[in-house]
């Protein structure tokens, strides 16, 4: 990896603000960070500086799916009735088809200020339910994405063993899903030897799906595998799924969690919508991130999070974009502000007593999202990972903000366009606003989507 330097009229470190910054990078890391500097000849200049946050939740397949799931049928609709779509629809992907559409998302992502991604790979076998000749043959495309578009990338094998509460049996597209225990195993542990030959910020976890998904047995065998390394689990999105667990564990989910499970730092709590008191503050305690999906949560109508109660409980949180209808970080953070406010009927809820909503939500997100994805970096400091994002404070939509100002005009007035370049682990991947390969990684994902449209 090629060293760089980096001058900025401003960053944003971990004290605050400071102005004329010359960051110097090597092997992905920051080494050298200067205030108050001169830029050097070869340096690359930007505007402003800030840490760029890693997405910590996504399923990248989804996104081929955007716009075709918001036609109401007769009677009620809800995220069950979605998820039958999105079985069918994926029944239809081929490997060929996975990469492309990973590649476009991960771009997307890129350009839109992320630096790395959580990908929450359950699809995992032929139609049917058959293996791949290669086990790993899926999350192979999904590295080869990453690595094409130099995208941060931690991988998170998802464990699907059963199709619901209760040991139910797997049916129609959740047969893609399925592993017990012994073969998510080997699973895991060909994704581990294959990460070797990605670049080194590479992060291979485990996410067992769903309590839902798996059983109180199993998750046991498969947290055994888990080490150190991250590990996320979707709980409590749904009021059915509370319900359908409480009624099968005899516990709620989080309650059920936190009584049985070590959940800890290295835990990411994908969603936890639907929490009551006692467990938002025991989970916040135990040190695990709540992985927020605002746009999607808002577009499956999962309900807002407790944010209130969850910063007064000091918790850590991230944001995730993934069914990835829409990719976009400053409208990400808007989304679960707004989503506060309405239920809330009040204004700048998700900040501690008082302050910028904006920077308390942006630098959060950033610190958050890299404690998630095991990543070393979060923020603007030297032996951190190069993962930097700058924006354009002469925009329209940001032009006249005081310094401090900045982040409430990013996450509240702007849009994407006022990200100009961005770094993942010293790797300059977008630069005047575009994507390196931005457009033979969308030529590949018509192609796929084309061949898709004709098997729908």
């Amino acid at each position: 990896m090629a060293n760089t330097s980096v001058f900025a009229a401003r960053a944003l470190l971990a004290d605050g603000w400071a102005d004329n910054v010359r960051l110097e990078v090597a092997r992905g890391r920051i080494t050298a960070l200067q205030v108050k500097a001169t830029p050097g000849a070869s340096d690359v200049r930007v505007d402003t500086l800030l840490p760029a946050p890693g997405n910590l939740h996504s399923h990248t397949f989804q996104r081929a799916m955007a716009g075709m799931t918001e036609h109401r049928a007769l009677g009620r609709e809800s995220f069950w009735t979605w998820r039958d779509t999105m079985y069918r629809f994926l029944e239809h992907l081929s490997p060929e088809h996975i990469e492309a559409i990973a590649a476009q998302v991960f771009v997307e992502m890129l350009e839109a200020g992320f630096s790395a991604v959580g990908e929450f790979h359950y699809v995992h076998h032929q139609r049917g339910g058959a293996p791949y000749d290669d086990l790993a043959e899926l999350s192979a495309r999904i590295m080869a994405a990453a690595q094409a578009t130099g995208i941060g990338l931690c991988h998170l094998p998802v464990l699907y063993t059963y199709g619901g509460a209760g040991k139910k049996p797997l049916a129609g597209g959740q047969l893609r899903f399925g592993n017990d225990v012994e073969r998510f195993a080997r699973l895991l542990e060909t994704c581990r030897r294959m990460a070797t030959d990605l670049p080194a910020d590479t992060v291979v976890g485990m996410a067992p799906h769903s309590l839902r998904a798996t059983s109180p047995d199993d998750l046991v065998q498969a947290l055994d595998l888990a080490g150190k390394s991250p590990v996320h689990i979707h709980v409590a999105e749904q009021p059915r799924e509370v319900e359908e667990i409480s009624s099968w564990l005899k516990a709620r989910p989080v309650e059920w969690l936190l009584a049985n499970a070590p959940v800890g730092e290295a835990w990411c709590a994908i969603h936890a919508t639907h929490m009551t008191p006692v467990e938002t503050a025991g989970l916040a305690r135990s040190g695990a991130v709540a992985g927020l999906c605002p746009i999607t949560e808002a577009n499956l109508g999962d309900g807002p999070f407790k944010g209130p109660q969850w910063i007064a409980a000091k918790g850590a949180f991230g944001i995730g974009s993934d069914s990835n209808v829409r990719i976009s970080l400053g409208e990400e953070l808007r989304t679960l502000e707004y989503s506060q406010r309405l239920r809330d009927l009040a204004r700048n809820v998700l900040v501690p007593e008082q302050g910028s909503v904006g920077t308390y939500l942006y630098t959060q997100a950033a610190r958050g999202g890299a404690q998630a994805l095991g990543r070393a970096s979060g923020e603007i400091a030297e032996g951190r990972l190069a993962d930097l994002v700058a924006i354009d404070s002469q925009h329209v939509s940001l032009f006249g903000l005081k310094q401090e100002q900045l982040l409430d005009g990013l996450c509240f007035a702007a849009h994407d366009g006022v990200v100009t370049d961005v770094w993942s682990a010293g790797r300059h991947q977008v630069r005047q606003g575009r994507h390196v390969s931005r457009e033979d990684v969308a030529r590949r994902y018509r192609a796929a989507i084309a061949d898709l449209a004709g098997r729908l």
